[in-house]
């Protein structure tokens, strides 16, 4: 029963009077499936309550940090702890240290880590390190891949872009983007073009190996076999984009998933976010030892933050790292999710709807076609009003996705399997209706 008033329309006309579009980032506005966003009162576990008091299954989880749910108890614990430490302190901290620590122990790809406030900050001074350490001004970045709203980086970007429609950003002057080359994800022929062309002057090729702004389309094993063999012959640094599958598809992130396939293989720089701090403001990004000694202060590139390492996204995120490390984590989470894809296909076969799925750890995609697109192009020719229809119906029913099909959804450790059965029986009903 729907209340007498509607508490997320009153806020969100609030909202839009005082801030761009009623929202602070641009896909939680539902310009892409149309309606009033969801203002959210309290979380706990698997579920969100709205102003209204309605309960919503989660499955966005911040956009990927939860991985435990909301609301962890030692994690909780842990930040009240920081909280009554102190706020920010501006000087370094033991926890930034062990933090530091943790993140290498779990990805060895990495000898060094700088750690940074947002996954945008950590993307952008990734490249201008990788430009610092080359001498080089040139990058490649594929098309559907979001490495956050830096100005290089705002060319032909999924995510909130493509969501609104654009290709680009008003406001990016053409001398921003020039160096700045974009390939079709999964496209061999372009990548050897591209190198062939231009390798000689590549800083770096930065790519999201499973990217979760176009949905979730993993790059093929070819192709970022490819990416390294190429990148070590002309000298660009391959920089893996790991703020969403970081410490969220496997605890080694995505580079150990290729790593099965490719013995050895390894980024030269890793971006991370989301997981790391655990729900709170905190990214980092690494590398081997030689690169890292790049930045300042032992070397000449530049990056500087007062809130960087802060004391409570450092506690949050520790104890949300000592939390998924534990023995069985990941293959506990991997098994809800894939249980969760077999019943969304199952529910979509039912009713005679096109539909494909993916999975890795605790990160998801699906799709209204009946096989899994390799890159934006393909993504972006989905039925839309059918995609709207489905979010929409889910959403009536307490489940909650992305609202855009540019969006991957994650699973948490809180989700159970009623929780699923929940989601999988609403499903049945809209896609009856699809």
């Amino acid at each position: 029963m729907k209340p007498a008033t509607d508490r997320n329309l009153e806020l969100f006309q609030r909202a839009a009077a005082v801030i761009p579009g009623g929202v602070n980032s641009p896909v939680r506005a539902f310009k892409a499936v149309g309606g009033t966003p969801r203002f959210v009162t309290r979380a706990q576990g698997a579920y969100f309550w709205d102003a209204n008091g309605q309960r919503y299954i989660d499955y966005i989880g911040s956009w990927g940090p939860m991985i435990l749910g909301h609301g962890h108890p030692a994690v909780v614990e842990a930040v009240q702890k920081a909280l009554l430490e102190g706020f920010s302190f501006g000087a370094p901290t033991e926890r930034e240290v062990e933090l530091a620590e943790e993140i290498l122990r779990h990805v060895p790809s990495m000898d060094m880590v700088r750690l940074v406030s947002s996954g945008t900050e950590a993307a952008m001074t990734a490249i201008r390190l990788a430009r610092g350490a080359t001498g080089r001004s040139k990058f490649i970045k594929f098309e559907g891949c979001y490495h956050g709203h830096a100005d290089p980086l705002l060319v032909k970007a999924g995510s909130g872009l493509a969501t609104l429609g654009n290709p680009t950003s008003a406001g990016v002057p053409p001398e921003v983007v020039q160096h700045t080359l974009v390939l079709e994800y999964n496209n061999l022929q372009q990548l050897e073009e591209a190198f062939a062309l231009h390798g000689k002057d590549l800083a770096c090729l930065m790519i999201e190996p499973i990217a979760g702004n176009m949905n979730f389309v993993r790059a093929s094993v070819p192709f970022v076999k490819r990416a390294r063999e190429l990148c070590t012959q002309y000298g660009a640094l391959l920089v893996f984009d790991e703020v969403m599958s970081g410490l969220r598809v496997a605890m080694g992130s995505a580079q150990s998933v290729y790593a099965k396939a490719l013995p050895g293989f390894a980024p030269d720089i890793t971006v991370l976010g989301k997981v790391i701090g655990g729900g709170m403001p905190l990214a980092a990004f690494g590398g081997k030892r030689a690169v890292m000694e790049q930045m300042a202060p032992l070397g000449p590139v530049y990056q500087a933050g007062t809130l960087s390492g802060n004391p409570i996204a450092t506690a949050c995120g520790l104890a949300t790292l000592r939390e998924i490390s534990k023995p069985g984590f990941f293959d506990a989470l991997a098994t809800k999710t894939q249980s969760l894809m077999r019943g969304l296909q199952g529910a979509a076969d039912a009713a005679g709807v096109p539909f494909s799925t993916d999975s890795e750890g605790g990160m998801f995609g699906f799709f209204l076609f009946p096989d899994l697109p390799q890159n934006y192009a393909k993504v972006i020719s989905t039925d839309n009003k059918r995609f709207n229809t489905l979010f929409h119906g889910m959403l009536d029913r307490g489940v909650y996705f992305a609202p855009a099909l540019y969006e991957a959804g994650f699973m948490s450790a809180a989700h159970t399997e009623a929780d699923i059965a929940e989601t999988v029986a609403a499903a049945k009903e809209v896609f009856a209706r699809l």
